[in-house]
């Protein structure tokens, strides 16, 4: 029997605060192709299953009044929105890698409808976002994202408030380290169009009246295209790899 009803559903409520927060903008979580009402569901199932283990942590920071609950609620939405936009920084600089590939390659087409954001992007884009998100979901990355929101309750204590600096700090950092990792995966397609198109320049000297450039765009996607298949594996490898340094090197 509970004892105390209303302290229950306060606890279940700070709870949400933080994780629904987190799970707002979790990448794959808040796509826009599951419901808002799953979505919901999801956070509310994640709260409840989370409640008993963090009974201990949330439940003396409620004895408070009616002013100090609502700046407990407003820092715990804060704090869970940080927290999930780490990880989506980092999927946003895989989107980045990706356009980037797609224009050293020479793949410059229509942009089309992503597949789990509302934003248009480019057919290898699309591919690289999709297939590297699909990698993080069997990776397991959302256990690692319930696993810091649980630990996260020791380096961000509930009722400290919300740090805006080291939010700040925290969120420049991750772009920072997600923009080098994302560079050094980008390099070799930044490499082959620089060097493709410089050995193209100069044929252009040499033969002016010859349209090399209107010439040269097969073959330089076509490369692209073989060397986007050669390094396909790596590219994925070093991502997911990279992510788990990149998520708790930012907390």
């Amino acid at each position: 029997m509970i004892d105390d009803p209303q302290g229950s559903i306060l606890v279940a409520f700070a709870a949400f605060c933080r994780i629904g927060g987190c799970m707002m903008v979790l990448p794959g979580f808040s796509s826009f192709r599951l419901p808002m009402q799953v979505r919901l569901f999801m956070a509310v199932a994640l709260s409840l299953a989370l409640m008993p283990m963090l009974w201990d942590t949330i439940y003396p920071r409620i004895q408070g009044g009616r002013t100090e609950y609502l700046f407990l609620v407003g820092s715990e939405l804060l704090i869970g929105i940080v927290l999930g936009m780490i990880a989506r920084f980092i999927v946003l600089g895989l989107q980045f890698a990706g356009t980037t590939v797609s224009m050293a390659i020479g793949f410059n087409t229509s942009p089309i409808n992503a597949i789990f954001e509302s934003e248009p992007e480019g057919q290898v884009t699309a591919v690289i976002t999709t297939t590297g998100l699909l990698l993080l979901f069997m990776t397991d990355f959302h256990h690692m994202i319930i696993s810091a929101l649980v630990r996260s309750y020791d380096f961000m204590p509930m009722g400290a408030g919300f740090e805006a600096r080291m939010a700040l700090v925290t969120l420049s950092d991750t772009l920072s380290a997600t923009f080098y990792v994302m560079l050094r995966l980008a390099s070799p397609f930044l490499m082959f169009g620089f060097i493709f198109n410089l050995a193209i320049g100069m044929v252009n000297k040499l033969a002016p009246q010859i349209p090399v450039y209107f010439i040269s765009t097969p073959f330089l996607l076509a490369g692209g295209l073989i060397l986007f298949f050669l390094a396909v594996n790596d590219f994925f490898q070093q991502f997911v790899a990279a992510f788990e340094p990149l998520f708790l090197g930012a907390r």
